[in-house]
């Protein structure tokens, strides 16, 4: 309860006036355009995704960075790229995702990059599969500043661990663990918050209740069980979950599979939110994993002229008329979770 107040705290402590009527003018300008079908945008992002790197040490079966299979350039984020990009989203930014593919622990200056956004007040947090989160780095992580730790911890046994973490080690994961809280209480920081994030498959779904005691045991902050994108899931998938609330997908009773979600013609995440991956590329979106539908580049101009720009505005368009058909947006579930 006392680490829920404090990380609801360190996110209020994060609203300055600016920050506060910049949200209110996104909020209100997504309104009129939801209505009107005209995509006027008043204000810039509140929150935002940056890619630390797209490399990855594990080869998980639904994943660009696990399967190796991306289309565009791999690599790491420039310590001077993020610098030019907080200068110029530091004013109205709330909310920083270190986060899009890849581990974020492969970059090495990742949590320096850290500190630099903690040094600008904005809440920062991460996802990570923990295999890196030794002495060292458990105490940087706390002094960077960082607000929220989610780590992947898709299994309570190493035999069902594995299945999907292809290559991983739970102990690391668990041992990751235990340095990130000693280091918080150590240190006596309010944060990371700590998450174990379980993505529910059918191989884990099995211990779920078991991952709940694990997670009490070790004294984490939440545990939340997401629900997994399956590439090709219309004719079925070993990997869809039995357990229907777990599932994106329902059957159509014919060996068919279906999203449940309706792709209404509306995303709120086009007006408050975006994706920056690590060579500067501005996506709208982390469906986008190849960067298909870059707005454009910060090497070449600055983060206003791209979000306010008409490629922009044009996809916003799109998505009032014709969702459905937009190819990034046809597995999307904005997210679901369910919280234990």
């Amino acid at each position: 309860m006392l680490v829920n107040l404090n990380d609801s705290l360190s996110l209020g402590s994060k609203l300055t006036p600016k920050r506060i009527s910049n949200a209110w003018k996104i909020w209100r300008s997504y309104q009129r355009a939801a209505k009107t079908g005209v995509p006027e945008i008043n204000g810039l992002p509140i929150s935002m995704a940056i890619e630390p790197t797209t490399a990855c040490n594990l080869r998980c079966p639904e994943c660009p960075s696990g399967l190796r299979s991306f289309t565009r350039p791999t690599g790491r984020l420039d310590t001077g790229l993020f610098e030019k990009i907080i200068q110029d989203v530091s004013e109205h930014l709330i909310y920083l995702t270190f986060y899009f593919q890849g581990e974020p622990y492969l970059n090495p200056k990742f949590l320096d990059m850290v500190k630099i956004a903690s040094e600008h007040n904005i809440y920062t947090t991460t996802s990570t599969n923990a295999h890196f989160l030794d002495e060292a780095n458990a105490k940087k992580t706390v002094e960077s500043g960082l607000n929220r730790l989610i780590i992947s911890i898709d299994g309570a046994s190493q035999e069902t661990y594995q299945s999907y973490r292809k290559e991983g080690d739970l102990k690391k994961v668990l041992e990751g663990t235990k340095n990130i809280l000693k280091w918080r209480k150590a240190l006596g920081n309010r944060g990371p918050k700590v998450v174990w994030q379980f993505l529910v498959v059918k191989p884990n779904e099995h211990e779920i209740p078991t991952v709940q005691k694990l997670a009490k045991k070790y004294g984490v902050d939440k545990v939340a069980f997401k629900t997994a994108q399956i590439y090709d899931y219309k004719n079925g998938s070993d990997l869809i979950p039995t357990i229907d609330k777990y599932s994106r997908y329902r059957s159509n009773g014919d060996g068919t599979y279906s999203i449940k979600n309706e792709l209404a013609n509306k995303c709120w995440k086009m007006w408050q939110s975006c994706v920056i991956t690590w060579d500067g590329q501005v996506i709208p979106c982390c469906f986008d994993k190849d960067a298909k539908h870059s707005m454009g580049s910060l090497g070449e101009k600055t983060f206003k002229e791209i979000w306010l720009s008409k490629p922009y505005q044009h996809f916003r368009k799109s998505l009032f008329t014709s969702r459905s058909e937009i190819e990034i947006c046809k597995n999307c579930t904005e997210g679901l979770k369910v919280w234990a």
